[in-house]
């Protein structure tokens, strides 16, 4: 593209310098022409008054020697006889008789060209007694050609300067064009080879600023899914924790024998290939991509109420089975809230495994939900051994699992929330154990609000 362009502007300039130096130069030459025969005529009129007193022979050689050309030897005259005085012919003929004759026939001024190089111009003039003389000048080829050499190396250096010149601004011109459309090109490369941080500078003319801008856009939507389909594997695998929670449960009361061993060791291999799914797509994550996305459509809602009373039903059959006392309130009223119902039930469930996962058999817990009126607050909490460090455990859904755990749990969680506005908060339970606090907002000023709140939060924590 950049040598396509550089060549259009050669051959543009070329023509342009053509057609314009070739006529200028033919002018040059025709007025360098016109000059000196111009200079011959004056030369040959001076010469008239004299013809026109006297054609004594003497008398004409002292008024031709006293002339410029005549003192050079560039003039000459040619007097017809008149009556009995004889011709007279003044210094040497470049032309020949016969141009002579013709031109005190035909009376008017005319060139002749010279054997040795130049010409001859032959100028008639009236002798008193009614007859022709005729005045001839040499005119060289050195005095028609002067200053047109000179006049043509001036133009032909002026037409290379023009055409050094253009091919040198179309280069630079064709260097602007051309470098943003290699960036775009190298980072269509780069992007196509998975590295998905890959942008072009939008720059260069308004053309190509349009695809710099539509690629990097199209980049961030690639990056977008890419970061959504990780997510929707990790979390489907992690909702695969709440039924594998229960066999393992169940194959822990299969008391012994080899097929007791074998379906306890099939879960637990289960539960590491469950795990392992988990870490993988949450490590494989970009990381242009790991804030907090919305997890529910704009319209998406359900009823708080119901889908706890729902998984509380579930999860109580197992808590029996451990003997742990659960205790559930607030969900004896409609409480609409505008998560979407699996969502919901995704996050109590990672909640409540982690609850039987990290907590001994018999640990009581509690679910309790509050309406605060712009927002809904849903507390679990346990009797357990509490979180030693509760900012790293949120942090866990973002730099991997620690002590066997894959961290996504409260990821889920933390998502759900910030995805109204709301929040995740870990802290002491009345219970003695852990609580995990969700604040779900309602409406969008609390939602703006605390999601700048959680922004700030997460910033520090990465600080």
């Amino acid at each position: 593209m950049r040598w396509a362009l550089v060549k259009v502007c050669l051959a543009v300039t070329v023509m342009v310098v053509v057609a314009f130096a070739v006529p200028l130069g033919l002018v040059v030459q025709e007025m360098a022409s016109d000059r000196a025969f111009s200079n011959a005529e004056r030369q040959a009129a001076t010469i008239g008054p004299t013809l026109s007193i006297t054609t004594d022979p003497v008398q004409l050689q002292k008024a031709v020697e006293s002339t410029q050309m005549g003192a050079d030897r560039r003039m000459a005259v040619h007097v017809p006889a008149v009556g009995d005085a004889p011709r007279v012919d003044i210094g040497d003929g470049w032309a020949g008789e016969r141009a002579v004759s013709e031109t005190r026939r035909i009376g008017r001024a005319a060139t002749a060209p010279v054997a040795g190089g130049g010409f001859a111009l032959l100028q008639p003039v009236a002798l008193g007694s009614g007859d022709i003389a005729v005045v001839e000048i040499l005119v060289p080829e050195s005095e028609v050609s002067n200053g047109v050499a000179t006049a043509w190396v001036v133009l032909a250096g002026v037409g290379l300067a023009l055409v050094v010149g253009s091919v040198a601004v179309a280069d630079r011109l064709g260097a602007r064009l051309v470098r943003p459309a290699e960036r775009l090109a190298d980072a269509a490369h780069r992007l196509g080879e998975g590295r998905l941080g890959a942008r072009v500078p939008e720059e260069g003319p308004k053309e190509l600023r349009s695809a710099a801008v539509a690629f990097n856009s199209m980049a961030d939507q690639v990056v977008e899914l890419l970061a959504n389909e990780r997510e929707l594997a990790a979390d489907l695998s992690h909702r695969l924790r709440t039924p594998l929670t229960v066999l393992r449960l169940n194959a822990a009361s299969l008391g012994d024998g080899p097929a007791a061993e074998q379906t306890r060791a099939a879960v637990e291999q289960l539960e590491r290939e469950v795990d392992t799914i988990i870490r993988t797509a949450r490590e494989q994550r970009p990381a242009a991509a790991q804030g907090p996305g919305g997890v529910q459509g704009a319209g998406a809602g359900c009823d708080a109420s119901e889908v706890i009373r729902d998984r509380m039903a579930f999860w109580s059959a197992l808590a029996e089975d451990e003997g742990r006392e659960v205790r559930l309130a607030g969900v004896d009223r409609t409480v609409r809230i505008p998560v979407a119902r699996p969502e919901l039930a995704a996050a109590l469930d990672a909640m409540l495994g982690n609850v039987f996962r990290h907590t001994p058999e018999g640990t009581p817990f509690a679910v309790d939900v509050h309406d605060a009126g712009d927002a809904v607050i849903v507390l679990v909490s346990d009797a357990g051994g509490g979180i030693a460090d509760p900012d790293a455990a949120l942090r866990r859904g973002n730099d991997g699992g620690r002590d066997g755990s894959t961290g996504l749990g409260l990821d889920i969680v933390r998502r759900v929330a910030e995805s109204t506005g709301g929040d995740v908060r870990l802290g002491r339970s009345v219970l003695g154990g852990t609580e995990v606090r969700v604040w779900i907002a309602l409406d969008g000023r609390a939602r703006g609000e605390s999601a700048r709140a959680g922004r700030g939060r997460r910033k520090r924590r990465r600080n």
